[in-house]
């Protein structure tokens, strides 16, 4: 990614929070690769009170989501596929303590499938997270994923490999 794409990014955050009448820098880097390839746009939270962070964050990180499907869907606005970036929004450590909880569940949903036989589902994730989950199961043999069900109330199943017959 080219340096002014990513001070678009961090300079097209901070112009949203502005709009939220909220006064904070974002920085931009890509993290290790164990998260991904996706950009990190992290708000610095030193100039935001508590009760603004948890205002960002929402219920759930919801509120982040949102955030942060707007920045994918409008810094990658009209760009080829090959050009776009996946960008995640950060703040006060909540994505990266969230990937940590995620990866256990999958790990989780991994060995009780594993051990039983039986499918494991997952409920209460966000679509993202479902991909997210879904990523990291990928790396266990044997085992397949899918989705199941209708928002609000849709589940990741995982279980053991089926052989088409």
């Amino acid at each position: 990614m080219s340096e002014s794409l990513n001070e678009t990014g961090s300079r097209w955050l901070e112009a949203l929070l502005k709009f939220q009448g909220l006064d904070a820098k974002v920085s931009g880097q890509f993290p290790d690769s164990e998260l991904g390839d996706s950009y990190w746009l992290t708000i610095d939270e030193s100039t935001l009170t508590e009760a603004q962070v948890n205002q960002i964050l929402g219920e759930k990180g919801e509120v982040l989501d949102s955030i942060q499907y707007l920045a994918n869907t409008t810094l990658n606005l009209g760009k080829p596929k090959e050009e776009q970036q996946a960008y995640t929004v950060e703040l006060a450590g909540y994505r990266a303590r969230r990937t940590a909880e995620l990866q256990n569940i999958a790990d989780h949903a991994a060995e009780e499938a594993q051990a039983t036989g039986k499918e494991f589902e997952i409920p209460s994730l966000s679509s993202a997270e479902r991909r997210q989950v879904h990523n990291f199961l990928k790396s266990y043999e044997g085992l397949e994923t899918f989705s199941r069900g209708k928002e609000p109330d849709r589940r990741l199943v995982v279980r053991l490999e089926q052989s088409e017959e």
